[in-house]
């Protein structure tokens, strides 16, 4: 199973559309962490579970949102409300509340996926302006035989290998 997971599109259209397309048919679901800062009725978020950024304003997203994915319980947010800058704390604890197993958050820029206490946290970047560095990122998490793999890519869909991780995850 499969995930596409973008962040912080910051009004981009065209990019986002290009994204989609490449990977629609490999993936299950699409989530956005928000910052999209598009209408909720766009064409272009349609078909994704998204969720509201710091500088969303003209669309009416939830600010988090449980799903279940294939047999994992997601956390979807943008992440400033948990203050992500500073740590994954409050968050974690959130996610332990609505006990999911896979996080998806957004708001930092920097792409990253750890596991810390058997959840999966997965930043995929940004696609507008990235932090930390130069190529702007979305992510794919494949889960298959306890094992969850987080890839990271760039704009133009290349994989950037150094930051793919592979985690033991059940």
């Amino acid at each position: 199973m499969k995930v596409l997971i973008i962040s912080d599109s910051h009004g981009l259209t065209d990019e986002l559309v290009e994204i989609k397309k490449r990977h629609i048919n490999e993936v299950e679901a699409i989530i956005h962490c928000g910052d999209s800062e598009l209408n909720d009725g766009a064409e272009q978020i349609q078909d994704m579970l998204i969720v509201k950024g710091n500088c969303d304003f003209l669309g009416n997203f939830p600010n988090e949102i449980i799903e279940t994915i294939g047999s994992y319980r997601f956390f979807i947010t943008h992440g400033h409300l948990y203050s992500v800058k500073t740590n994954l704390m409050k968050l974690k604890y959130r996610a332990e509340e609505e006990q999911a197993n896979i996080v998806c958050f957004g708001h930092s820029h920097i792409a990253g996926a750890e596991l810390v206490d058997g959840k999966l946290f997965i930043n995929p970047g940004s696609i507008f302006l990235p932090r930390m560095r130069n190529e702007k990122t979305y992510a794919i998490l494949e889960l298959m035989n306890g094992q969850a793999i987080v890839d990271f890519y760039n704009l133009h869909g290349e994989k950037i290998s150094n930051l793919s991780t592979k985690f033991q995850f059940a």
